[in-house]
């Protein structure tokens, strides 16, 4: 079994907890250690698992581990990975048994949490540190990109392109063909029916910018 440890004992990291043990029930693969988290005291114990640390414990730490990271924003994934890139680090992907993920040209990069229920077709990319929620679903010649975050229900269809650190919130919809420019955010229930630009907050039935903001943006 691998030794794992999750960043984050939020409601997301508990939740990516029980994935690990979901996978653990069909095969014995990780052994789970507990979590780093910079907001609670080190020892303190969350669902009888001890806080290991914070992010600079972690990053003292000499042997190599297994990460994943529990945390939904794309701006803290990339600030968070990016601040470890230097150790021992290595970042499995950690797939619900339940996901449905095609044998027909699914690519996934690293550090990827796909929540139970989800679905991937066919001819699809998916880059590093990508969160799926529960029952989303990517439809053919997708590429998602690095960082990006789906909540619970977002609908991906075909040929979408969705570029690095963007963000959609919970049951959205995207139609075929369309492209969503990096670091922007699709709010909760929008249907996006047409290219959404970059930096930009879009919402709606169909989904338009409501503001833009720039790179430093962190998405609540």
């Amino acid at each position: 079994m691998k030794d794992i440890v999750i960043i984050g004992a939020g409601g997301f990291g508990r939740e990516v907890k029980t994935i690990i043990d979901a996978i653990n029930i069909r095969a014995k693969e990780f052994n789970f250690l507990g979590f780093y988290d910079d907001n609670l005291e080190k020892g303190t114990l969350v669902n009888s698992y001890p806080i290991l640390g914070n992010l600079n414990d972690l990053q003292a730490h000499k042997k190599p581990i297994n990460v994943v990271l529990g945390i939904g924003d794309p701006e803290t994934k990339l600030k968070i990975s990016s601040a470890l890139s230097s150790t021992n680090s290595s970042y499995p992907n950690i797939i619900h048994p339940s996901v449905h993920i095609s044998s027909d040209g699914v690519v996934l990069g690293k550090g990827c949490v796909i929540c139970a229920g989800t679905i991937l077709t066919c001819n699809i990319e998916v880059k590093d540190f990508v969160t799926l929620n529960l029952l989303c679903t990517v439809g053919h010649d997708t590429v998602i990109g690095n960082y990006a975050s789906f909540m619970p229900s977002v609908n991906i269809s075909g040929e979408v392109v969705v570029h690095d650190k963007v963000y959609v919130g919970t049951g959205a919809t995207i139609i075929n063909q369309v492209c969503i420019g990096t670091a922007s955010i699709i709010g909760a229930g929008a249907v996006v029916v047409q290219d959404i630009p970059a930096f930009c907050t879009a919402v709606g039935i169909p989904a338009k910018p409501i503001k833009f903001h720039d790179q430093t943006q962190v998405h609540d």
